[in-house]
């Protein structure tokens, strides 16, 4: 009996004991959960002879102006470099659209970078709504595939500033869109950064610059607007972007850089970005030739309140000349025979800026260059990108009648392959050939050239 009662106890105790007063193996250790592997941004291009970038996009692109200077940026500070430059812009885009015209538009230039500003359409131009930021996210995560698919590497933008003011000193002010939709932007350029950096890309912010500017400005001046409109920047909003595309993808060196000083008893010279050759001095004057390898970043006049706005000279463009233990007096500059200007050798002593001085030949150089950039976008590439646009036009009508049943429809669809192969496709190969021989032109041009130095002491 008092076995079993012994039994009766234990069998008690192992039933109602706390789990944790009965020894038992100790669990297997949580395994370590892996680290995501984190890619690095795109710093810069890295271009060479004979690559291409393509610049795909809506209206904004279509516009021609930030794809120009950032053209005029490579035209003139990478001379020696043959780079392919395609518009690819087309009025009224969405992700949806850029897909459709993806393998002629885009793939068929092979292009090593493919810069993408959408989104301005995407959102509906309404507050936010989740649908279309999902039709938005789903279009543009497959063009960034399609990319990547065709060997180039995707460099996704910002949508823009929406300047609300705008519309509102036109007399066109219209709510909700007014009060949320600049907001809305800038929840669709979030989600782009995250997705750059996920997939190691490229990425550019135009949406920053274009706000802070603009609040900077109206703190002087309630008017103020770079995007009259409210959707389409101007001139000088089209700087605006093309300054924040340099800044964060483009390579970026000085233009040049010449220094004058006392070495070993004697002034002598010293360059970056050039070279200096037939050096002479004396008590009076400096005389010698320098051939640079780049030009400034000129733009065209009308450009150039954006320019001086965003101090894109001192930061993007630096041509500098310093000449140092001068006698002391007044010294004027001459480049090639011409007077670029007078300053003491206090200040010669510390650093002259050349970089938007209209009187050096380098200047009227590269102003020449973008000149003629302008003319080739005016006259060629914005009618290339209407006739791209026109072309989405008559796809769109046709999806129409096809999705209506429209007992017409194989017949404009006829008519639409037609006017393709002799209307179209004609009419993009005369442009195409235009536009290569105006960069035949360009890349002549832009070689720059020995310039012919004088600084005399005047008094």
């Amino acid at each position: 009996m008092q076995t079993i009662a012994r039994m009766t106890v234990l069998l008690f105790a192992l039933v109602w004991l706390p789990s944790q007063a009965i020894p038992a193996e100790s669990p297997a250790a949580p395994p370590v959960a892996a680290q995501p592997e984190f890619k690095t941004l795109l710093p810069e291009m890295d271009l060479k002879d004979g690559d291409a970038v393509v610049f795909l996009g809506d209206s904004i692109t279509h516009q021609c102006l930030y794809t120009q200077y950032v053209e005029d940026y490579f035209y003139t500070r990478f001379p020696k470099l043959r780079i392919r430059f395609h518009n690819a812009g087309v009025g009224g885009d969405r992700a949806a659209d850029a897909l459709a015209r993806f393998d002629d538009d885009v793939a068929a230039f092979k292009p090593k970078y493919v810069t993408i500003l959408l989104g301005m359409n995407d959102g509906s131009y309404r507050d936010f709504d989740k649908a279309i930021f999902d039709t938005y996210q789903a279009g543009m995560t497959t063009l960034l595939d399609r990319i990547a698919a065709a060997g180039a590497t995707a460099i996704p933008m910002t949508p823009t500033m929406f300047d609300s003011r705008a519309n509102k000193l036109r007399g066109k002010g219209a709510e909700p869109r007014d009060t949320y939709y600049n907001g809305v932007l800038a929840l669709y350029g979030a989600w782009l950064r995250e997705v750059a950096q996920t997939r190691g890309l490229g990425f550019v912010d135009m949406y920053s610059p274009l706000n802070a500017l603009t609040f900077t400005e109206r703190k002087k001046d309630a008017t103020f607007t770079l995007i009259p409109d409210a959707v389409h920047p101007a001139a000088s909003g089209q700087v605006v972007m093309a300054a924040a595309v340099v800044n964060d993808i483009c390579p970026r060196t000085s233009v040049s850089a010449i220094t004058i000083q006392e070495k070993g008893g004697k002034l002598a010279a010293v360059a970056a970005n050039g070279k200096v050759t037939d050096f002479q001095a004396d008590n009076d004057a400096v005389r010698f030739t320098f051939t640079a390898n780049a030009l400034p970043w000129v733009l065209p006049p009308d450009a150039l309140p954006g320019y001086q706005l965003v101090r894109a000279g001192h930061k993007y463009s630096m041509e500098g000349f310093s000449a140092r233990n001068l006698k002391p007096g007044k010294y004027e500059l001459k480049i090639d025979g011409q007077s670029v200007g007078m300053w003491a050798d206090t200040q010669l002593a510390f650093r002259l800026e050349l970089e938007t001085n209209d009187k050096t030949p380098q200047y009227q150089q590269a102003l020449s260059v973008a000149m003629l950039n302008k003319e080739r976008n005016d006259k060629v590439i914005h009618p290339l990108r209407d006739l791209w646009l026109k072309r989405k036009v008559r796809l769109a009508q046709l999806g129409r009648q096809v999705a209506e049943k429209d007992p017409q429809a194989d017949a404009k669809k006829e008519q639409f392959a037609k006017w393709i192969a002799d209307e179209f496709q004609p009419a993009e190969a005369k442009l195409q050939a235009e536009a290569r021989k105006y960069e035949d032109q360009i890349y002549q041009a832009n070689q720059p050239a020995a310039r012919k130095y004088e600084l005399i002491r005047v008094k």
